[in-house]
């Protein structure tokens, strides 16, 4: 193969199909022939590209940096038996400062912002900390705290990502995208690990089972996700191409089967009025199925997207602000009959938030399937209203807790 690349390197279409009848012996060969023919520019254009081609695992001060807060975060996971706390108080409390705070942090070193770009987002940081761990321990809306602060953090990191960037903001989208992917795949080979070591150690009869789990996995746990954006971010094309398809899979799939769902509603009785776990569960497929679209969407709108996955979208949409729509008015019937409590009014704010953005993403994209929108529009139209759940997760975090008197 390398006098084949010699003797094409003129001929790009020649060299291409080369490369895709086996690029991992075009890249020896070419690796072999380049000192021969690194004059040509064909050449060094090929030389750049394999140089991307190959994975990248990251700079010196990656790794120190990742690792600084990998440390740091099985600290803190081993932190309640150090001190000798309760687990139950502290896991809840803290468990969005685990990994978050690291991510922030590497986005903010590779953008090369400062101090003063961060007052923001590390504010938030060290206020929720703070605020979290002095709330009461029997105070009605310490789970709402808990619930709504991750929010509020993984929307500072956004903010340290894309800031005011509507463009920026669909790739903090798409990255989580990648990123579960990532994270999954490091997972099932961590998950394989840990079942080869625990078993050669049971062949020589040594019990290491719960030393394992409660000190190696706990400790590693929160440094998957913080690796994973590394790989990720370092290497575009490594699960960009799975994603898409994860998508493209999923969104019919669960197109269809939330329209079954709410067909079966009718026929099964099921109450969401009188009926709280159910009406719990049903505001869990609402959360699902908005985050599905969210992800879809900053696949949907990208260039040659398939045409048949945008109306499956559209549809997804369209079902999920019917759910919505008996949801709110569960929650509203529930309220006036059993009278206003801390959780009855955030789930309230939470839906009617959720149904205003999927209006707009509906509408945004049912301009865009018809042509009258640009690619540019759906995404600020989408992102542009992130930030509203970042006021309503403040409110529910620090404001409830006041009105409700710590109760």
């Amino acid at each position: 193969m390398e006098n084949e690349i010699k003797k094409n390197i003129s001929n790009p279409s020649a060299l291409e199909s080369l490369y895709r009848s086996n690029p991992a012996a075009f890249s020896r060969a070419f690796e072999a022939a380049y000192p021969q023919i690194s004059h040509e520019v064909a050449a060094q254009i090929w030389q750049e590209r394999l140089a991307v081609s190959s994975t990248s695992w990251g700079s010196k001060n990656d790794w120190i940096l990742l690792g600084t807060f990998a440390v740091l975060a099985g600290f803190f996971m081993q932190l309640p038996d150090l001190g000798h706390w309760s687990h139950d108080r502290y896991f809840p409390r803290n468990m969005s400062f685990f990994v978050m705070p690291g991510i922030g942090a590497y986005f903010a070193y590779k953008q090369g912002l400062g101090f003063r770009d961060l007052v923001g987002p590390i504010g938030i940081l060290v206020v929720s900390i703070l605020f979290i761990n002095l709330l009461p321990e029997k105070s009605t809306t310490l789970l709402l705290t808990c619930l709504h602060i991750p929010i509020l953090i993984w929307l500072a990191v956004g903010s340290i990502f894309a800031g005011s960037d509507a463009g920026k903001r669909m790739d903090f989208l798409r990255y989580h995208g990648d990123l579960v992917v990532m994270t999954v795949v490091i997972g099932l080979a961590g998950g394989l690990f840990t079942a080869l070591t625990l078993n050669l150690f049971n062949l020589v009869q040594l019990k290491i089972d719960d030393f394992y789990f409660r000190y190696i996995v706990l400790s590693i746990l929160p440094s998957v996700p913080l690796f994973a954006t590394l790989l990720v971010r370092q290497n575009t094309s490594l699960v960009s191409k799975i994603s898409p398809v994860i998508a493209r899979i999923f969104t019919p799939l669960v197109t269809i089967t939330l329209a079954i769902f709410l067909v079966a509603i009718i026929f099964t009785g099921k109450d969401p009025y009188n009926d709280r776990d159910f009406l719990l569960i049903f505001n869990g497929v609402l959360i699902g199925v908005m985050a599905l679209i969210l992800f879809s969407l900053g696949e949907a709108t990208k260039q040659h997207a398939s045409r048949i996955h945008q109306y499956f979208l559209l549809a997804l949409a369209i079902l999920a602000i019917i759910d919505n729509g008996i949801a709110l008015s569960a929650i509203g019937f529930r309220l006036l009959e059993f009278g206003v409590s801390p959780n009855r009014l955030a789930v309230l704010g939470s839906n009617a938030l959720v149904m205003v953005h999927l209006v707009l993403v509906t509408r945004h994209l049912s301009r865009f399937l018809k042509g009258l929108e640009t690619v540019e529009g759906i995404e600020n139209g989408l992102t542009s209203y992130l930030p509203y759940y970042a006021i309503w997760a403040a409110i529910v975090s620090f404001i409830f807790p006041f009105i409700f008197s710590f109760s």
